[in-house]
Parts: C-alpha cells; structure tokens; sequence
C-alpha cells in the first residue's frame, strides 16, 4: 500500500474537536484531484476500545483516496481515559466535522460514509444507526451540525454486546465498559438500532475469527435484510481477526468497499470501479 501514497495528499494531525480536556486529531486523506465535491469516508481504527491508533488504517485512506473519495482517519478517546459513551461521542464529533468542513475539506456533505474495523467497525454501526442521537453527540465540537451517514461499512464489527448470558454473535459488553451492566449493554449495542432506518450497510468478516464472531455479522446482515435495508456481507473462510492486516487481503477488501462506496456514494462523472487492481 506504501508505493500509492504519492498520489494522496495527507494532511496529518488536523484537530477536529475535544474530547474533555484534551483535542482531538485526525488525518486527511486528499484523492489527487477533484472535479467536485467527493464523498467522505470516515476511518474508525479497532483495539477493543482499549488501544490502537487513527494509523491503523492509513492503508485505506490511500487506497479509497487514489479512487476519489476524501478519507478522514480518526481518534478517538479510549475506554481506560474517558468512561463509555466518550468513544461514540467522539465518532460522531468528527462526522459533524467533516459535515461543517465540507466547502472546505472537498466533501459532499449529502455523501459522508462511516467505516470501521473491529471495534472502530462497532461504532461506525453505532453512528449509522443514531443519527443525531442526544445520548451519543457530546459536545466536543460542530454542535447543531447532523451526524448522519449515507452508508456504513464494518469489517469484523461487534454487534451485539452482552451482559451476563452470551447469546449468538455477542461479546462480552465488559470489554467496553468496566461498569458495563445490561441497559449499557444493550444501549451500546448497533444491534439495538437495526431497522428500516439504517443506511446502506456492507459487513466483512473471517470465520476463523475467535475475538469477535463471525456470527455477529450474520445476526447484523439478518436483522438488516429483514428491515429491508440493503446490506451485503463477504465472508472470508478459515481468515482470523485482522485478517486484512496482511496487504493482499487489504487490497481485496478495499476492492470490495470501493465496490460498494460506488454505488451508494458514487463520486461524480465515474462509472462504478473496477477496483484497485484495474486501477494500478
């Protein structure tokens, strides 16, 4: 993925909010050139809420920017810093910010999509399916401006969180919440918000994954497909957590987002991508 970085501008640190006492920064990942206002992306790293980076998917910032679409790689503050819903709040704090950016920033404000991995999967769900939610906004920046996505993509996401009993696809709501008891679990959990409202949503997810189910994407398909929502889901056979880790599987996946971005969040005067291998 390095050797396609010399396409993309990347403006690093930009502060988008704060997040108690302190800011909060992303990177911007600007697609070579722009006919017109692009869609946005927004890039939500895993870690178990508890660790990783907005680096962590610098990858895809590339890859989806080479393809027109300005990324936003975010933070967020982690479960052990700030108590749970800090880390939606920030998530969403960073969607107002790409919304009362767009002019300037070069995005679409009508296209802004959210994306995560694992636990960053988890809260791009949680976002889509509580638009403007006063539970979930904080007050860490752009208050007013809607939170709203177009569509959501999710790669090994939890869907379901669970206290005490584990039904099927769930995890344990602890992992999040240290005070985690079952109304958090259930208001923390995007499988709560599945239904006719939710946007255009694309799941990926191994079934060699023994930290987040692969069941717990099926549930999400299921309810989704159910509600009439479209939703499409790539199963990976025998591929463990962070699978796409490895830049082959990487490339594959962001193949299959640009895939889906392209026909729920199209940039303007191209035709649907044929991927990034077509496009190398």
């Amino acid at each position: 993925m390095a050797g396609d970085q010399g396409r993309v501008r990347i403006e690093e640190g930009v502060v988008f909010g704060t997040g108690g006492d302190r800011e909060l920064r992303c990177d911007v990942f600007h697609p070579p050139a722009l006919a017109g206002p692009a869609p946005g992306v927004l890039l939500v790293h895993g870690g178990a809420w508890r660790g990783g980076d907005r680096l962590q998917l610098r990858g895809y910032g590339v890859l989806l920017g080479r393809r027109g679409y300005v990324c936003v790689a975010t933070e967020y503050r982690l479960a052990q810093d700030a108590a749970w819903p800090a880390q939606i709040e920030d998530v969403k704090c960073a969607l107002r910010f790409m919304r009362a950016n767009a002019a300037s920033l070069g995005i679409d404000a009508d296209r802004i999509v959210v994306q995560g991995n694992s636990a960053g999967g988890h809260l791009a769900l949680l976002a889509a399916g509580t638009p403007d939610d006063p539970r979930f906004e904080g007050t860490g920046g752009h208050e007013g401006v809607s939170s709203a996505v177009c569509a959501a993509i999710a790669i090994y996401p939890p869907t379901l969180l669970a206290h005490g009993s584990m039904p099927r696809g769930a995890v344990p709501a602890f992992a999040l919440s240290d005070a985690a008891d079952a109304a958090l679990a259930a208001e923390a959990s995007p499988a709560t918000y599945f239904g006719p409202q939710f946007p255009p949503t694309m799941l990926i997810h191994g079934t060699g994954d023994q930290l987040v189910p692969v069941a717990a994407s099926e549930l999400a398909y299921e309810a989704l497909t159910a509600a009439g929502v479209p939703c499409e889901l790539h199963i990976y056979p025998e591929q463990p957590h962070s699978f796409d880790a490895d830049p082959v599987f990487g490339r594959r996946c962001a193949d299959e987002m640009l895939f889906f971005l392209d026909r729920y969040a199209k940039p303007a005067g191209r035709s649907p991508s044929l991927g990034t291998a077509a496009a190398s």
